[in-house]
């Protein structure tokens, strides 16, 4: 089956434009999934992801965080952008989504921080399913040996010196992803210090309204979302069925997925599949 892709600037509530994807299939199967990304990763990231999808029929959205990729329209160091406002970014392309495809049913396909950000989603009611693939709490408690060292390190270290530096979070200069506006490092900072991360901040936050089905995996050997902490962030969700798995790579003959992993195409026949039934059942 062919598709299509095409590109647009969408407006958000905040004021500014965001770049999003559009990966259209040759006969729709009345479903749209929109994929949000992980800090600091491109829309590019999930291309063949989404290319995969679209031929099965789904229409699916990608799209940059603004101040990142696509959806850099000014200087970073002029960027205002906090987490808040890349919330704000996922509504804009759920509500999108849903007014481009009025039928459609959608489900939201969050990546690491993509699944934290619905917590603050005011559009997050659009969706019909939701699948969180490693998104966790950054608290550092919750990591062990020399990964909570890491997260101490990030949090208390790189973080509070090197940003006030280039008044921008230099993650490419560090290895890491690209870089971040300041305040939107600010703010994850504040959260990844206090054993209630973004609870710490926000009080009123919107997991415990879904209703809809959330299917939330992890996987071994992530050190960025080890088991626990994404047993923390699925467990927000309170008023509604979480099919939580951490998949054992040995057990489905697969190679290795830990935080990356999972949008490779080598999984296209087993961890992509079973996305792809999980929809089509919820």
């Amino acid at each position: 089956m062919k598709n299509n892709v095409r590109s647009t600037l969408l407006k958000t509530t905040t004021g500014h434009t965001i770049s999003v994807t559009i990966f259209s299939p040759e006969k729709s199967n009345n479903k749209s999934i929109v994929i949000s990304s992980a800090t600091g990763v491109l829309q590019k990231y999930y291309s063949k992801f989404a290319t995969h999808f679209s031929t099965l029929g789904f229409t699916v959205y990608t799209f940059d965080y603004y101040g990142i990729g696509k959806s850099k329209t000014k200087n970073i160091k002029q960027n205002t952008a906090d987490l808040y406002t890349w919330a704000l970014d996922q509504a804009a392309v759920i509500k999108f989504a849903k007014q481009e495809q009025l039928q459609h049913k959608i489900t939201l396909v969050a990546h690491s921080i993509g699944g934290q950000l619905i917590g603050l989603n005011p559009e997050i009611h659009l969706v019909d399913s939701i699948v969180t693939i490693a998104s966790q709490t950054g608290y550092w408690k919750y990591f062990k040996g020399f990964y909570r060292l890491r997260m101490i390190v990030f949090w208390y270290a790189l973080i509070p010196i090197t940003t006030p530096l280039f008044g921008y979070f230099p993650a490419k200069k560090l290895g890491l992803f690209e870089n971040l506006p300041r305040h939107v490092v600010y703010q994850w900072r504040k959260w990844g210090v206090h054993p209630e991360y973004m609870f710490s901040e926000f009080s009123d936050l919107q997991f415990s309204n879904i209703k809809c089905n959330v299917l939330s995996l992890s996987f071994p050997r992530d050190s960025y979302a080890p088991k626990e902490t994404v047993d923390w962030l699925a467990s927000k969700f309170t008023n509604t069925k979480v099919d939580r798995r951490h998949l054992i790579p040995e057990d489905l003959q697969i190679e290795d997925v830990q935080h990356f992993g999972f949008f490779r195409e080598q999984f296209k026949d087993s961890l992509w599949q079973l996305t792809e039934n999980w929809i089509g059942t919820h």
